[in-house]
Formats: structure tokens, C-alpha cells, sequence
């Protein structure tokens, strides 16, 4: 493998200028993230990344394997690319700026100098709309147009690999081409069923025990594979500049035309529920685009179908039936568009990618286990149908994604500033793109993929950090994602007093812990080599507190409190737990479970006393008046005696300590953040204005250390501070922030995790 420096000076090369980024260079670039399956990127950071340009590098999956996906530009008969890395051909466009929005990123290129390309890719986020939440599709739209005022002979091509279907490229692919030319409606459903009141009576224990084992650490085994797949393997076809035709070729017309033409390919053997390297093993992709008379079409090898457009600016209208392995002889799944004579007026095509399965998740709940729908199939009763919607719903589809990318924009602008927008406009697409929309429309569940550390299914503390979006966006989106973790729960499938940490060890399969083991007992590697036992990952005052700050979040923004009198009595019971153990916190890990096990952690205590109060106020909004008096009086009893034990007084700068009585510490306290965030008024305003003056004082090279122990950090808790923190402060954080995104030499897609020094 060549050096990340040889490599990115190599494509800077053959793009023959630099392109510029707005509003700045991702360490990976989204192309179609739209669910945990569908979660394409373009890998630019320099560990192994190409700096940013669409061509010269393949497109990898999250977890840096290669999805494969190709395209060229035929311009007075010489092919350009300007997609992927295909070694049949050496010749690349100018890529001239790159710019990212919520849901698009817009790639600006030229062959030649003599044509323009635009090449928009869009994974809409629909936070209100379920039908085009349900189902992981994305756009590949392209707009050509002449560059210097002459007409030009163009042709277009593109193809995806079977590389897409399954992790496990010795798995044997199978695929069909076909077209349909429908008129489709989605079905229509009612509004989604509400909670009511509960009937009275008597209150129900719903776990008792509280005996746990704190790991030492929890080592998270995630190794990203470096694009394994088509760039790293010899072809029986090699040019840097491949022989063009010297006069424009007699290009065929498609007979049959109307309607989308479609290729469908998946894994020959569907292992449904099952993943190899995170990449599902079950449901079938389609590539679609427009069926016109001037349309080709072609499977085959890879090196067989991109040299059947190089060789003559179309494809052969045929099909390969040679089913077989994905990586023998890489069968891709290609589109050719002639477009003709191309002048100043632009010339745009539309290509849309797919993931169909029938069945999404399987869970455990009140009645065992079920196998969950996915929710588009409430709307639609075929792959076909689904497919023909999308795509000829893009004109609206964009237009829903523009408002909404403006609606991002001008709230972060107003929030936070410009360096603020470049991190949400960045993350919202990712954090949608980690859900799944399953079961039907009357009672939806979103459930949440735990992407890159443990592969668990909804995790609560990973739901904690990606509740705000949801909370901001459409609140309903996170009672959808809570509802699982009751139900589970509360039909008896947990033992213990606190609430559980997940609902399943490995996403898709929320079968729950029911024999109470938190995580299944696993032999793994961390990610130092070292042989490890994983066990039970009880994380007790953690997700006791989170589960009640965020059914609490949750109520205030839609004042469903019949919502919250369903569950008080499993509320009720975290928070005893709460008051038990809150105060003075036993050994045990929380979130941050890769620091490691710790007693008295200072801002753990925080969560589990801000949680309290949080009950106080679900108490009263629910007519249990004594024990909102009672909650409430023991969290401010709380918050005065963690005030004296947990803060640094003598410093120069006084802050909290990472855990009670420890003087020469400091961290991060991003759960105070919940306080205000539900409008608690708990914590005194002056514990406010000291972090706010602490930060500053402990900012590395690109960001605060999450606590005394490292240097690494976690931006969504530097975001958290920054949030209730001064004007300056939060600006410091966001500043730096961006400033690491910017630069980071990591290649894969936009991290929590990181250190403040290296940036890595």
C-alpha cells in the first residue's frame, strides 16, 4: 500500500488542481448515509484518505470496506472519470469545490475544460414524515452543461458493485435487470396511536436486583477495514490513457422505453438479522434511473462492462447469468446515457440507490420474540413500487431536503455561528443515519444501531447524545425509540432494579438480556491485541438517569403526560434507585466506558441527582403530588452536599473535580447540561459561570480533554458545555472544534471520539 502523502500527492495530480470545501473538509465525505446499512462515504483524511475528491478512490462503507461505484464522462469521444477508482482508466475530471449541506454533498467538476459537471448527492432527513423516513434510499443526480460556450458529444456512465450486498465477498451474489413504468401510491394511514391514562392501581416492581460487576474497562474491538475490495487488486484491463474512438460512434437507442429501468442485485443465500464487518447479509439493492431511448444497460465483470463504454460510449443491453461469488471477477451493475449534443443549457440525469428488506429487527416484547417489519412495507406492497415512488418523488424529495437544510442552517447560524452550522449541518444526516423505522405506521419503532464501537442495538447512552436532534426536529421520533426499551422492560425481560443498558448485543437482534447479563459473555480482542473476556456492561446510574431525563424531554415538548402516567411505576423505580445511589456513586463505569470504572465520579452524580429532580417533575405532571415534594426536596439536599464534595474551590480557576475529593483533577461536565436543558433550575447558576471560565484555561490543540486521565475527548460532550456555557466559551469550543475537523488526518466518518492533541 502506498504512503497516505504519496497517495493524496498521486490524485491531486491526475485532478490537476485543488479543489476548494465548504464549509470545510470532512475526514470522510457522506455520499448515501441514510440508515445503518446504507452508509456510504468518500474517505478524504490523509491516514488513508485521498483529500476529499470523488475520483481516484473508491467509496467505502462506514466501515471502510469498498462499495463500489463508478463513473465516467464521455466528452468528443475521451472518457474522463469522475467516480471511483477504476484502473481502466487514467484520465480524471477537475474537481473544483466540494460543499455539504444537512442532506447533500455537491461535488463541482470539469473534463477537459470543456464540460461542467455537478454531481449532487441527497440522503433526505424527513423528521416529520414517516413514509419517506421508512425506507434507506439516496439520489445521485448529475448536471452537465458545455464550459466554454461550444457543444459537445457527451456521454455519461455509471455502475455499482455487488460489493454492496454483503460484508463477505466470497458470499455469492445474484442479480436481474428489469423496468417498471407504474403508477404508484403510497397507502395512507392514520396518525400513530397515543398513550392514555392509565387505569389506578396498585404500583408494579418491575426488577429487584442491584448486585452488578464493574469492569475495569471496556475495550471497544471496532478495526476498520482499509478499503479492501476493487482498489487493491490486479485487472486484465490496465490503461492510464485508454485508446478513444477518433470519430463518434453509432450509438444503439433503447427500443422499450418509459417508466424506471432498474438493476436489482443481492446475496444469493439471505441470512436475514445477520451482519458480516456491520454490512447486512439480507434484503435486496436496486440502481435505478430513468428508462429513455437513450439508455444502456449491462452486467458483467467489472473490467468487461466499464470497457465495454470505454472502448465505445455505450453499453450492450445485456446480462450477465453467471451467478457467483462477489469477488470473483466483480460483477457490477451499469447505466450508460447518451446525451448527445450538450451546450450551455444544462443536461441533468438521475440515479437512485436502494436497500430492500422485508423484515428489519428482531425483538423481544411483551410476547417474546418478534420479527419487526420494516416500516416501508406498510406503505408499499413491492420492491418495484417503493422503488418508482422514490424515484419520481425526487423533485419533491429535494425540495423537502433544501427547506430543511435551510432550517438547519439558520437556526445554527443563530445559535451558534458559522463554525457552529459546519458541525450540525454535518451531523445531522449521521445521526439519522444510525436509525432504523420498523413495525407499522399506527405504532412505529425506531431503533438506534450503536455504529462503530459495539454494534449494539438501542443502547441507551448512545440514545442520550443523540436525543437533542430528535427533541429539536420532531420529539415524537424519540418516544419511537424509547417505546422498546418500556415494553421490554416492562413485560418483565430485565431482573434488575435499574434499567437495562441495551436492548441486544448485536444490531439488528433486540432479543434482549433476560438472563439479565447486560452483554452476552464474549472472548474478543481489544484493539490492542490483548485477549479479553466481555461480559455484562451494567451501567446503573447512567442509564437510570438518562432513561428519566429523556421520557421527561420528551413530555415537556409535546405534553404527553398520559405517556409518562403509563410508565411512572418502572420511572418510579430507577429513581429510587437514584436516590439510593446517586449521591455517593459506587465503583462502576458510565458512558464513557473505554476511561474505565471509577467510584464517586463527580459528574455522574450530577446525572443521577438531575434525574431525581427530573422525577419530581414527572411526578407532578402526573397527579402524584406527595412524591413530587418528597423527589424534589432530596434532589436539592443532594445538589448542596455535591456542591461541597465534588468542587475544586481552591484552584485558581475552580471547577469540578472528576471525582469527589480529588484536587487535581478536572472534567468535562457535560451532564449539567440536562438541567438546563429541562428548564430544572437545580443547579445554581453560579456552577454554571465557574465551568464557563474553567474551559477555557484546559483547551488543548483541538479541544478539553474529557477528564484528567487522557487527552482524548468527546465532542458531543464539548457540545453539551458549550451549550450552557458563555458566549465566548461556547464560541471556543465550536471554533476548535470545526478547526479539528477540518484537519483531522483520520479518514472515515465524523467521530465522537478523538484526541485534543494529535487530532487523530
Amino acid at each position: 500500500m502506498k504512503p497516505s502523502t504519496l497517495l493524496f500527492a498521486t490524485v491531486a495530480g491526475l485532478c490537476h488542481a485543488q479543489s476548494t470545501f465548504t464549509p470545510l473538509r470532512p475526514p470522510a465525505l457522506p455520499l448515501a448515509v441514510k440508515s445503518p446499512y446504507m452508509s456510504t462515504w468518500q474517505q478524504a483524511g490523509s491516514d488513508l484518505g485521498n483529500g476529499g475528491y470523488l475520483a481516484g478512490e473508491w467509496p467505502t462503507f462506514w466501515q471502510g470496506q469498498v462499495t463500489g461505484w463508478t463513473g465516467f464522462i464521455r466528452v468528443d469521444n475521451v472518457t474522463y472519470t469522475w467516480l471511483g477508482a477504476s484502473n481502466q482508466n487514467g484520465l480524471y475530471v477537475n474537481q473544483t469545490n466540494y460543499e455539504y449541506t444537512s442532506t447533500k454533498s455537491v461535488f463541482t467538476m470539469n473534463a477537459g475544460s470543456l464540460v461542467d459537471l455537478t454531481i449532487t448527492f441527497l440522503s433526505s432527513v424527513t423528521p416529520d414524515d414517516l413514509m419517506r423516513s421508512s425506507l434507506p434510499y439516496s439520489y445521485m443526480n448529475l448536471d452537465i452543461s458545455s464550459a466554454d460556450g461550444s457543444d459537445h458529444n457527451v456521454q455519461i456512465y455509471t455502475d455499482i458493485s455487488a460489493e454492496w450486498v454483503s460484508g463477505d465477498h466470497t458470499a455469492d451474489a445474484q442479480w436481474s435487470y428489469g423496468t417498471i413504468d407504474e403508477s404508484t401510491t403510497p397507502e395512507l394511514w392514520g396518525p400513530a396511536s397515543s398513550a392514555t391514562w392509565p387505569a389506578s392501581e396498585p404500583a408494579k416492581t418491575y426488577g429487584t436486583q442491584t448486585a452488578y460487576a464493574a469492569p475495569t474497562s471496556v475495550a471497544h474491538p471496532f478495526e476498520p477495514i482499509h478499503g479492501q475490495g476493487q482498489g487493491y487488486r490486479p485487472t486484465h484491463f490496465l490503461a492510464s490513457n485508454p485508446p478513444h474512438p477518433t470519430s463518434t460512434p453509432d450509438i444503439p437507442t433503447n427500443p422499450q422505453t418509459g417508466g424506471i429501468a432498474y438493476h436489482q442485485v443481492y446475496r444469493q443465500q439471505q441470512l436475514n438479522f445477520s451482519e458480516t464487518n456491520q454490512q447486512a447479509n439480507w434484503g435486496y439493492w436496486y440502481y435505478a434511473t430513468e428508462n429513455t431511448a437513450d439508455l444502456t444497460h449491462q452486467s458483467g465483470a467489472d473490467v468487461d462492462v466499464r470497457g465495454q463504454f470505454l472502448g465505445n460510449g455505450y453499453l450492450a443491453d445485456t446480462q450477465d447469468t453467471d451467478f457467483r461469488a462477489i469477488n470473483n471477477d466483480y460483477p457490477v451493475f451499469g447505466f450508460a446515457v447518451n446525451l448527445g449534443s450538450v451546450g450551455t443549457s444544462s443536461s441533468s440525469t438521475l440515479f437512485q440507490l436502494s436497500l430492500h428488506q422485508d423484515y428489519c429487527v428482531q425483538f423481544e416484547g411483551a410476547s417474546g420474540i418478534e420479527t419487526i417489519p420494516c416500516l416501508w412495507k406498510s406503505y408499499f406492497d413491492s420492491d418495484t413500487a417503493a422503488l418508482e415512488y422514490f424515484y419520481n418523488d425526487y423533485e419533491t424529495g429535494s425540495s423537502i431536503a433544501s427547506a430543511f437544510d435551510a432550517q438547519i442552517s439558520t437556526d445554527s447560524l443563530a445559535a451558534g455561528g458559522q463554525n457552529y452550522l459546519s458541525l450540525t449541518s454535518l451531523a445531522a444526516r449521521q445521526a439519522f443515519g444510525a436509525l432504523e423505522f420498523t413495525n407499522t405506521p399506527e405504532m412505529p419503532y425506531v431503533f438506534l444501531k450503536e455504529i462503530s464501537s459495539d454494534g449494539n442495538i438501542q443502547t441507551v447512552d448512545v440514545m442520550f447524545p443523540f436525543h437533542p436532534i430528535a427533541v429539536y426536529l420532531n420529539a415524537t421520533i424519540l418516544r419511537y425509540m424509547l417505546d422498546p426499551l418500556f415494553i421490554n422492560q416492562e413485560a418483565g425481560n430485565w431482573p434488575y432494579q435499574f434499567s437495562i443498558h441495551d436492548l441486544g448485543s448485536s444490531f439488528p437482534n433486540a432479543t434482549g438480556h433476560n438472563d439479565g447479563s447486560g452483554r452476552q459473555s464474549l472472548r474478543i480482542h481489544d484493539r490492542y491485541g490483548i485477549l479479553m473476556n466481555r461480559t455484562d456492561e451494567m451501567q446503573p446510574l447512567e442509564e437510570c438517569g438518562d432513561m428519566i431525563i429523556m421520557t421527561l424531554a420528551y413530555a415537556q415538548r409535546t405534553n404527553d403526560n398520559a405517556y409518562l402516567a403509563q410508565h411512572y411505576d418502572i420511572l418510579k423505580q430507577w429513581n429510587e434507585y437514584l436516590i439510593e445511589e446517586a449521591l455517593i456513586p459506587a465503583n462502576q463505569i458510565s458512558t464513557d466506558d473505554f476511561a474505565g470504572a471509577l467510584a464517586n465520579q463527580t459528574n455522574l452524580a450530577l446525572k443521577g441527582i438531575i434525574g431525581i429532580e427530573a422525577m419530581a417533575q414527572i411526578a407532578n405532571r402526573t397527579g402524584h403530588a406527595e412524591d413530587g415534594a418528597n423527589y424534589t426536596k432530596i434532589a436539592h439536599d443532594y445538589i448542596r452536599l455535591w456542591q461541597i464534595y465534588g468542587i475544586n474551590y481552591n484552584a485558581t480557576y475552580p471547577h469540578a473535580e472528576l471525582n469527589y475529593g480529588n484536587s487535581s483533577s478536572y472534567v468535562l461536565l457535560y451532564n449539567l447540561y440536562s438541567d438546563a436543558e429541562l428548564g430544572l433550575e437545580l443547579v445554581p447558576q453560579t456552577v454554571y459561570n465557574m465551568q464557563s471560565k474553567f474551559y477555557p484555561t484546559v483547551f488543548n490543540e483541538y479541544g478539553v480533554p474529557l477528564d484528567t486521565r487522557h487527552t482524548y475527548t468527546k465532542n458531543d460532550w464539548e457540545i453539551f458545555c458549550a451549550a450552557i456555557a458563555s458566549t465566548s466559551t461556547k464560541d471556543e469550543f465550536t471554533s476548535v472544534i470545526a478547526k479539528w475537523l477540518n484537519q483531522t488526518p483520520t479518514n472515515l466518518a465524523f467521530t465522537d471520539l478523538y484526541e485534543t492533541i494529535s487530532g487523530e
